[in-house]
């Protein structure tokens, strides 16, 4: 029987879903982080339960060939980059057995996939960043949270971000010295700044810049953007997200802008878009690109179809594929993202689309109500995937063909399975990367209508 502190000369033979390598010992798995499948190591025993243990790496006696060097200081320590010990090639593999193998396990769907969608960028690929503010030795400091903690690590520039929000960071730090700005402290509920939120419009070079506090408003916030503006000219919008509540949700309720339109532009896919606080956008601009071209090839559009675009955020999927169809039906629940859709399709000269304000399960129901029958359905749910009264309503709806996005291959095999059991069967499926270096994954999935 294992133990803890007992060591360990082992294999990693895979890589689980959390990014940590698999080694088996006396046919109990063994999860050890930052190890590359390929690797024989020593490993010391951390935590043994009945059915696996998990370790941590003493010695790596024989490295993989897929094994790389990191080079970024924060890692691995701030649980960002679970990935970055392993070449891309290898990433990859990893990340679309993950989708298949969760659709086997989980939805009992054995698919042969299309090839994964690579990102064509490893680095500084995000246009979105939420940087914790804390009091560290003294000062405020930035950085992000160490893997299920909330110990900040401090991290001066993210090898994932762009350059620009590093000096950003830097100067509302500077700021909040010079004024005497406190950062939040969760234990006290005291302090003042609590994240610093930047959004980035790659073919506009806009950039929002957000500060979550927890007060009412920011002193000197004039000397505050002649420091953004000396760090990053090119700042189009300044915005305070308020939020005061004992919490770990990262954005409030009440927003107020001190500058600018509360918004940025970028392009996507060929359209203009507006980009709020709040509205969901995709982190990885010409990943999604890519994928979202996968999903309308996917959706096999014809010039009388009708498409239900849900959980759609700020329209870019449906806006994409609306040159395609007869009329885009949108739906989002955050309202903000709904008047950046709308602000979008009037900006792009889009008149077959339109969107509606509340949650897709709801809105979904009503438009079945109405007699809405959507020919595709498109839906793009967070992680943890659809209500099972959606698929219902999609499977009333009946619509021929459902396309269906997923930041999480488990929920997407859960839901997948239910919609079989609805009448319909997957026909392809992919996986896309979004997120590289990460442990998160997209997947593309289309099912069909079944025959009787």
């Amino acid at each position: 029987m294992l133990k803890k502190n007992d060591i360990l000369d082992v294999t990693i033979t895979a890589i689980s879903h959390q990014g940590s390598g698999i080694a088996r010992h006396e046919g109990m798995a063994v999860f050890i982080p930052g190890t590359v499948q390929g690797d024989r190591l020593l490993a010391r025993v951390v935590k043994v339960t009945p059915s696996y243990a998990y370790g941590i790496q003493e010695e790596l006696l024989e490295p993989s060939p897929h094994r790389i060097p990191s080079d970024c200081p924060a890692y691995p320590r701030c649980g960002g980059c679970s990935l970055r010990q392993m070449d891309y090639g290898a990433e990859m593999e990893v990340k679309a057995r993950w989708v298949t193998d969760n659709l086997q396990r989980i939805g009992g769907i054995r698919a042969e996939a299309d090839p994964a969608i690579p990102s064509p960028r490893h680095e500084r690929y995000r246009n979105k960043a939420q940087f914790p503010v804390r009091m560290v030795e003294g000062r405020p400091r930035t950085g992000f949270f160490g893997g299920r903690t909330h110990n900040l690590i401090p991290v001066e520039d993210c090898p994932l971000q762009p350059r620009c929000f590093t000096h950003l960071c830097g100067a509302v730090l500077a700021y909040m010295e010079e004024y005497g700005i406190p950062p939040y402290d969760e234990l006290s509920h005291k302090g003042v700044v609590r994240h610093i939120y930047l959004r980035l419009g790659e073919s506009t070079g806009e950039v929002m810049v957000c500060l979550v506090i927890n007060a009412s408003h920011l002193p000197h916030t004039d000397k505050l953007l002649e420091r953004l503006d000396a760090a990053y000219p090119q700042v189009a919008t300044l915005v305070l997200s308020h939020n005061r509540e004992r919490t770990n949700v990262i954005l409030g309720r009440e927003v107020s802008v001190l500058r600018g339109a509360g918004a940025i532009r970028d392009r996507l896919c060929g359209l203009e878009v507006n980009i709020s606080a709040l509205s969901f956008y995709q982190v990885n601009r010409e990943a999604a690109q890519l994928l979202y071209r996968a999903a309308a090839e996917y959706a096999e559009l014809t010039p009388e179809d009708v498409l239900l675009d849900l959980y759609c955020g700020a329209g870019t999927i449906g806006l994409s594929m609306a040159h395609l169809v007869r009329e885009v039906i949108g739906v989002e629940v955050t309202a903000a993202a709904v008047e950046d859709a709308m602000r979008a399709a009037a900006a792009n000269g889009i008149t077959n689309a339109r969107f509606l304000c509340g949650d897709a399960a709801s809105a979904a129901a009503r438009l079945e109500k109405e007699g809405v029958r959507p020919d595709v359905v498109v839906l793009d749910p967070p992680r943890k995937g659809a209500e099972a009264a959606l698929l219902e309503t999609i499977a009333l709806m009946s619509p021929q063909r459902v396309v269906y996005i997923s930041c999480n291959s488990a929920t997407l095999a859960r839901d997948c399975k239910y919609l079989e059991g609805l009448g319909y069967r997957m026909e392809r499926v992919r996986a896309a990367d979004l997120f590289p270096r990460t442990a998160h994954v997209e997947a593309v999935a289309l099912l069909k209508k079944a025959p009787f």
